[in-house]
């Protein structure tokens, strides 16, 4: 299975692969997810190690069921190779109402065939009031022409 844009990234690639990401993580699909990354890929996600795709679905699984009306923005901030770094936020609430904003960047680094063999993910949340919002769109994939973080001064 390949999944392009295939490394070596340019630009451009690395700049589609960071929206393709974020279209998938918007789906909250965890299977759907899953599936960009090797079978054997590993993860740094704040404090969790993850190992492989079932741990990567079941890890998803439970982050959705409890970060509700999830919307994501990513961004891309550098690469080189078959490597990508972006920053991103999330907005989301819990089940008592609460919402949140989580800041953080990632570091990729991927197979030969566009599979992601290697995510590590810092992340810090802020909770916020939901007049302070910013990602307003129907849940799933964020519109063409939402701002991204840039825009929106994040």
């Amino acid at each position: 299975m390949s999944r392009p844009p295939l490394p070596p990234f340019t630009a451009d690639t690395a700049a589609e692969k960071a929206r393709l990401a974020e279209d998938a993580w918007n789906s909250r699909d965890p299977q759907r997810v899953a599936q960009a990354y090797t079978v054997d890929s590993s993860w740094r996600n704040r404090s969790e190690f993850i190992q492989g795709r079932d741990q990567i679905e079941t890890f998803l699984t439970r982050k959705w069921s409890r970060e509700l009306d999830y919307r994501l923005i990513k961004e891309l901030w550098a690469f080189h190779e078959n490597r990508i770094a972006v920053r991103f936020a999330y907005e989301w609430r819990d089940d008592s109402g609460n919402w949140f904003r989580s800041f953080g960047n990632e570091n990729w680094e991927f197979a030969e065939d566009g599979l992601m063999r290697r995510r590590v993910a810092s992340i810090n949340d802020l909770p916020i009031k939901e007049r302070d919002r910013k990602f307003h769109w129907a849940l799933g994939r964020r519109p063409d022409d939402h701002p991204g973080l840039t825009e929106l001064g994040l």
